[in-house]
Order: structure tokens, then C-alpha cells, then sequence
């Protein structure tokens, strides 16, 4: 009988060694985003956010360490596919960051929440997975894509604009930003022109823009698409007699190659580098130290994908096996957002401020976004009433 305990005592304390060995392995997150072509200027802001989160706690989420697998998806639905793939099945990682495009999204969306793997997208938000199709083990740390445009419209509206041109690219969030704008926009919408995802030549589009009678143009062309347009649309003259208002064409990653030609211009949007909290101005000002650029929202809705992870982590104790306990721990958002008030809604899409931003030039030479006004608070996307999970 004595041997037969002092067996099972061993048995016990040897259980219990290896579940700490278990929790004590590194926690894997994949990472898919664009670092390819124009683009990667978007996805570099995205790495760079979430990695100053993981060096300011010395590479530990919720007091585990991490392993960031960072995978580039070439702005290639098939590449996004098998880069995501790789990461669940290979890889076995715990959680999948990702991506910068929402057509990226729609491609690794299947495989990662059927292996039941918790996908954190710092980005894009379309309104594909915000109703009928949200799923318990998708989170979005940005928007639902549909947002800012909605309170673009309502911009338009504040500022007496009657007649409003619209101009995206053809292609999820290009078309859930037509959506949104036409949601909330009172005047006419003298035209809404659909460009391919990666224009370069705006001529076409900015002869109509001039024989318009537009009081002011909406537009979303982000990253390379969005340098282009602004140069071009400067250099036509427009911006003497057309009002310009965006999302995500205006903003630090497209600024340094428009700068001067782009301020003034309007944008929406939940952040902005000087909206005044203490968590922001730190991270502002940590950024800028450690990468010598200015941060845009990609960067800090990366910083906060991070913190959303570090705070599940630790309300799990590091055992992510538990997938209910991880998802309630996501849920719950116990972190401190660079925005400001945050929560998740039904479908796991933010709630949260919304803000009329301008484009400026800073005393050191450098150009940001810049706070104006706050337009809505507490904004709940759209889509959130059809999400039944």
C-alpha cells in the first residue's frame, strides 16, 4: 500500500510538472499582412504597432512568451490563403493576426476559425463577418469598414456640403465604404465611380470630378492608390473649388509622399496621433523614438490587438486550451485602448468614438492627422443586429 502511494504521489507530482511545462511553452501568434508592392507601407505599420507592444513587455503577452511569426500575403488571396493555412496547421499557432485588406481577409477567414484558431484583425473590417456571417472566434480591433464612412456623411452634412462625388476601388471595402457614406450623407451623390484595386492613372476620374458641380469628393484609396490620387488631384487644381474628404487616403502612411498637397483635406476616423490621453501620447511618442515615423491607425490598432491578447492571456493564466474561457477573455476587452473607450459588441466589432480629422503639417516638418472634433460616440457598426452567435 505504501508503495503503491509513493507511486502515485510520483505520478501526481510529475502530472502537475509537465502541465506547468505545457503552460510554460511559448505562446505562437501568426501574423499575416501586405509587405509587398506599395502597400507594405500599411502592413510595416501593423508589425512595427504590435512588436512595440511585445519589446515594452519584454516579449511576454498575460506573462507568457511569445512567438511572432510574421508572413507577407503579397496582396494575393491565394497567397493570404496559404500563408494562413500554413500558420494553423504547421505552425499550430494560437492565435492569427490579420490583415491589412479585407479581401485578404475573406480568403484566410474559413481556415482559421474552422480549426477554431481566435483570428485578430488590426484591420480590415468588413461587413461580410459583422452580421449573418460573425463567428466566435473572430475579433476586430479596428472598425467595421462601413463606420467611418458613415461618419464621413455625417462630416459632409456639418459642413453644409450638398452634392458630394464618390470614388473607390472595386472591391469589398471599397464598396462597403460607398455603403456607409450614402448611409448617412443627406445631399446627392452626383456619381460614384469604382476604380480597380491599384489604380495609378486618375485623369479619367478627375475630368469628371471637374464637370461635376461636387461641392467636395468622398473618397477611400489607401496606401499607393491614395498618394497617387491626392498628387494628381492637387496638380489638376481641383482642391481650389472641390472640398476633399477620405478614409484611409489621408493618413501616415500616404502622407509623406503627398504632404503639402494634402493638407487641410478631411478625414474621419477613430484616432488620431494627438488625441489627448496619456495612454496615446506615450505610445505616440515610444513609436516615434524606436521607428523614426510617424504612427498611423494601422500601427495602433496593432499596439491594441496586442494589448487585447495580453489581457486574455492573463485572465487564462497562460492555458489557452480552454477555448470559451480564452473567447469570454476576449470578449471582456480589459484594456487600455490609444482611442479611448472601447468594447466589443455582439459580433466581437468595436464600439467606440468616431471623430472629423484634418490633415497638418507638424512644427518638425513631419505631417499627421490631426483631432477636430469628436462626431459620434459609442458608435456601433451597422450590422451587429444580424449577428446571431
Amino acid at each position: 500500500m505504501k508503495k503503491h502511494l509513493k507511486y502515485l504521489t510520483t505520478s501526481l507530482a510529475m502530472s502537475t510538472a509537465l502541465g506547468s511545462m505545457a503552460l510554460a511553452e511559448d505562446i505562437k501568434i501568426g501574423m499575416v499582412v501586405t509587405l509587398s508592392g506599395p502597400p507594405a507601407a500599411l502592413g510595416q505599420q501593423i508589425v512595427d504597432g504590435f512588436q512595440l507592444a511585445l519589446d515594452e513587455k519584454d516579449g511576454m503577452l498575460g506573462g507568457q512568451k511569445i512567438e511572432l511569426i510574421v508572413e507577407d500575403d503579397e496582396l494575393k488571396p491565394d497567397v493570404a490563403l496559404l500563408k494562413a493555412t500554413s500558420l494553423v496547421e504547421r505552425d499550430e499557432v494560437d492565435f492569427v493576426v490579420g490583415t491589412v485588406f479585407s479581401n485578404m481577409l475573406q480568403a484566410i477567414f474559413k481556415p482559421v476559425v474552422q480549426s477554431e484558431t481566435f483570428l485578430v484583425s488590426p484591420n480590415a473590417g468588413p461587413s461580410t463577418f459583422a452580421g449573418r456571417n460573425c463567428n466566435p472566434y473572430f475579433f476586430v480591433t479596428s472598425y467595421q469598414n462601413n463606420q467611418n464612412a458613415e461618419i464621413s456623411g455625417m462630416i459632409a452634412n456639418e459642413e453644409g456640403f450638398e452634392s458630394v462625388f464618390t470614388m473607390v476601388p472595386n472591391y469589398q471595402a471599397g464598396r462597403d465604404n460607398i455603403k456607409g457614406f450614402k448611409q448617412t450623407f443627406k445631399g446627392t451623390v452626383t456619381d460614384e465611380v469604382f476604380t480597380p484595386l491599384g489604380h495609378q492613372d486618375f485623369s479619367a476620374e478627375l475630368a469628371r470630378i471637374s464637370t461635376s458641380d461636387a461641392d467636395a469628393v468622398f473618397t477611400f484609396m489607401p496606401g499607393g492608390m491614395g498618394v497617387r490620387l491626392v498628387n494628381q488631384f492637387a496638380n489638376a487644381g481641383l482642391s481650389e473649388n472641390t472640398k476633399f474628404m477620405s478614409v484611409f487616403t489621408t493618413d501616415e502612411t500616404t502622407l509623406p509622399g503627398q504632404k503639402d498637397a494634402a493638407v487641410g483635406f478631411l478625414a474621419a476616423g477613430s484616432w488620431a496621433p494627438d488625441l489627448a490621453n496619456d495612454a496615446n501620447t506615450a505610445f505616440v511618442s515610444a513609436f516615434e523614438a524606436k521607428y523614426g515615423y510617424v504612427p498611423g491607425s494601422y500601427a495602433m490598432q496593432a499596439y491594441d490587438a496586442a494589448s487585447l491578447i495580453d489581457s486574455a492571456v492573463a485572465k487564462t493564466g497562460g492555458d489557452l486550451s480552454d477555448k470559451d474561457a480564452v473567447r469570454a477573455a476576449l470578449k471582456e476587452a480589459d484594456f487600455t485602448s490609444l482611442r479611448g473607450d472601447f468594447s466589443f459588441n455582439n459580433n466581437h466589432y468595436p464600439v467606440q468614438d468616431f471623430h472629423m480629422l484634418n490633415v497638418i503639417k507638424r512644427e518638425d516638418g513631419n505631417y499627421q492627422t490631426s483631432f477636430v472634433r469628436t462626431i459620434a460616440e459609442d458608435y456601433p457598426d451597422s450590422f451587429h443586429q444580424d449577428c446571431k452567435m
